[in-house]
């Protein structure tokens, strides 16, 4: 099969001569026999032009979208996200208290504060089901918080909270939550706080969702349609028929690829790069799975505890019935002993009735011999 890529980036390496600078290298060898034979494969497609580049690495992504040394890309990419014109003042390091912190599947993150100081943190997540609406709610209060301190620390007495600026929080999901499976039509989603009477409130907090699996999916069915897809091309898809439509389409990105394809040339920094994601991706994998097995853990135990709770209930109303069973019970047994009464004193009855018959009879033959006894005298 033809190497699609090479054919735009002639400095790409062929498989062999990379196997080559790394089996020459003993540090290289040992690191490239250590990863297992998927990610070999992987690391071998991308620096020989099989695939693309995973761009949303965070090694990779600051490599060729460096708001320091080329701060125009990404100025261009969140001017369309933002649908505002961007300009970015600086880079911010990320504050060691920051709740980003905690694990998660984080591909990459960056904080940049824009030219009319608010601020912007962009997020890449593996896994969608790591980072909910919550948690996207704690990292935006997270970045005003900081915001606000730093504001006021420089301002001092002369400190106003209208000197607090916007804070975008922009999440690219590589495969995202559920939710959005219900807009399969969308791929990006703005957010921000508003009244519902539509009295406009500056309360600085926006936010803008872009689920790449979803956009995907309309690449695939309507193609590249404007820029902002262009872009967003560049950083999610490895197809090289794709990549080689963006470049024709939009030739600015060939610059982009070339300045990848270049870096893949110096296989100890590459390999470095990638090996430093794996890691990050495998701790993230183990404490994901470890989530996950605690949120089955708790699921059982809920199940566990409303089994219990059911059990509970139907034990008392097994008890509440034995109850009522145990009542009609004796009342059963009074309404056996009233026709126990009733049966003997019939029997009573019926005997002084037969005692009475029988009195009759005795009369009447008594009554009967008399009257014979009369006739005889008169005859």
């Amino acid at each position: 099969m033809a190497n699609v890529l090479k054919q735009y980036f002639p400095v790409i390496r062929t498989r062999e001569e990379v196997l080559s600078d790394i089996s020459e290298n003993e540090g290289l060898r040992e690191l490239y026999r250590s990863w297992q034979e998927d990610r070999q494969n992987e690391f071998l497609d991308f620096c020989t032009g099989i695939k693309g580049v995973k761009i949303l690495y965070d090694s990779f992504f600051k490599e060729v979208m460096d708001p320091d040394s080329a701060p125009e890309r990404l100025e261009e990419l969140l001017s369309l996200i933002l649908e505002q014109t961007v300009k970015i003042l600086t880079v911010l390091p990320n504050d060691s208290t920051r709740i980003a912190d905690e694990s998660s599947l984080v591909v990459m993150d960056i904080v940049i504060e824009l030219a009319d100081h608010s601020i912007a943190n962009v997020e890449v997540q593996k896994l969608g089901y790591m980072f909910p609406g919550q948690r996207s709610a704690c990292y935006s209060a997270d970045l005003l918080l900081r915001q606000y301190k730093r504001v006021k620390s420089a301002k001092g007495k002369s400190f106003s909270y209208r000197d607090i600026k916007k804070v975008y929080t922009i999440i690219f999901y590589e495969h995202s939550p559920k939710e959005f499976r219900s807009c399969p039509d969308h791929y990006i989603h703005h957010a921000a706080q508003s009244t519902d009477t539509g009295v406009r409130i500056d309360l600085l907090q926006e936010y803008v969702f872009i689920p790449l699996d979803i956009f995907r999916a309309i690449l695939h069915n309507k193609g590249i349609r404007n820029k902002l897809e262009a872009w967003l091309t560049f950083l999610c898809v490895d197809s090289p028929e794709l990549i080689e439509q963006l470049i024709r389409e939009y030739p600015q990105f060939k610059q982009y690829y070339e300045e990848i394809y270049t870096l893949c040339r110096n296989v100890e920094k590459v390999m470095g790069m990638f090996s430093k994601e794996l890691q990050q991706l495998d701790r993230n994998t183990v404490q994901y799975m470890i989530d996950e097995m605690q949120d089955e853990l708790d699921a059982k135990l809920k199940e566990l505890q409303e089994s219990e709770e059911k059990l509970e209930e139907q034990k008392e109303k097994l008890e509440a019935q034995q109850g009522k069973l145990e009542e009609q019970q004796g009342k059963l047994e009074e309404q056996q002993n009233t026709i126990s009464k009733q049966n003997a004193q019939l029997l009573e009855k019926d005997a002084a009735l037969q005692a009475s018959q029988d009195e009759i009879r005795r009369l009447k033959a008594l009554l009967g011999e008399t009257v014979q006894n009369e006739k005889r005298k008169t005859e």
